[in-house]
């Protein structure tokens, strides 16, 4: 089972983390914070997982073929063996590796709308980058974040109609937010009435500055302590494998995807708890969204391979943006965006 949060403690990813069992399975702003010296750079979502997701989320053939024992099986039926789908599943991945990917932005609900932007352009430095609203289906979308969305992985809040409270659950990890310093970030944040969970002071097991902070909702954000990044907001389908780090004594694992290097790009982690199978996912968390030059190409590719499309490629209705949403093997939501229409919706 996959847990979205950053860095931390069961396979999740954070942006920064989620988490998953049994596997191992991004965002990007760009502003620098006055008061915080924030590097743009947003950590994605940190999930959790119960199963190996290697394969789901797009590794390249090489690795598709090395990680977590992943093979192509061609089935024999009577003296014919029908290598179709290995020809096809290998046609989609050379697709995928030149495909123009990248996370736009994660996607969660909230209570109070103007009281959670408040929070974040206040207490973290954030931009309000638009807001659309939708009063036919009566709700309301901000978007945040420390740079422009057409090169920034961005934060989009949803507003329901009178809806005020949402059950976060146990699968949601964190976010994380690199920052040049930690102890000046949590001292704004108290100033301005903010809630910190842990103190700034070094991960366990490392050296690393880091210390938590809830916003109004409740969504967790880790706070890291780095140097100037283009992505403060940095921590997920043709991704690569960027890293794996297991830590026995704390009964966890973790594993790091995205399109690019950490100190770069949005990315997601993945964490793993020793023997958790199942986590709540509530009703706060919606999905991640990652463009694609071919939404109908994706949605193929991932047939291919055994997901499950929630939401058959096409455009928006009144939008006319093209998406496919589909789900990972832990039930997490992702919706890939035809990458000209969002240029265009953003216009």
């Amino acid at each position: 089972m996959v847990r979205i949060i950053p860095m931390a403690s069961s396979i999740r990813p954070s942006l920064s983390s989620f988490r998953f069992s049994g596997g191992v399975s991004t965002s990007r702003f760009g502003l620098s914070l006055s008061p915080l010296r924030l590097p743009p750079r947003l950590h994605f979502s940190h999930l959790t997982s119960t199963v190996p997701q290697s394969h789901f989320f797009g590794l390249k053939a090489s690795k598709l073929l090395k990680t977590a024992g992943t093979r192509v099986v061609m089935r024999p039926v009577g003296n014919v063996v029908h290598a179709s789908t290995a020809t096809a599943q290998e046609t989609a991945l050379e697709w995928v590796k030149k495909d123009k990917r990248r996370m736009l932005h994660v996607v969660y609900r909230v209570g109070d709308l103007d009281r959670t932007i408040k929070f974040y352009t206040e207490c973290l430095g954030m931009k309000l980058l638009r807001k659309r609203d939708i009063p036919e289906e009566r709700y309301t979308n901000a978007f945040l974040g420390y740079g422009p969305e057409d090169s920034h992985f961005v934060i989009e809040l949803t507003y329901n109609y009178g809806v005020d409270k949402y059950d976060i659950g146990t699968a949601f990890g964190h976010f994380g937010i690199a920052v040049e310093d930690v102890a000046k970030a949590v001292e704004l944040i108290k100033a301005k009435g903010g809630k910190v969970t842990r103190e700034p002071g070094p991960v366990k097991g490392g050296s690393t500055v880091i210390a938590f902070i809830e916003d109004p909702d409740g969504y967790k954000f880790e706070l890291i302590e780095r140097g100037p990044t283009p992505e403060p907001l940095c921590q997920a389908f043709g991704m690569e494998l960027l890293r794996t780090r297991d830590n026995p004594e704390y009964k966890y694992t973790i594993a790091m995807m995205g399109y690019g290097p950490e100190d770069k790009n949005a990315v997601l982690e993945l964490t793993y708890n020793y023997g958790v199978t199942e986590y709540d996912k509530g009703n706060g968390y919606a999905q991640i969204a990652i463009g694609t030059d071919d939404v109908y190409k994706t949605a193929e590719g991932i047939k291919l391979f055994g997901g499950k499309i929630m939401r058959e490629p096409g455009p928006l209705p009144g939008i006319n943006t093209k998406i496919t949403a589909c789900l990972d093997p832990d039930g997490w939501k992702t919706v890939f965006v035809d990458n000209i229409d969002f240029l265009k919706e953003l216009e």
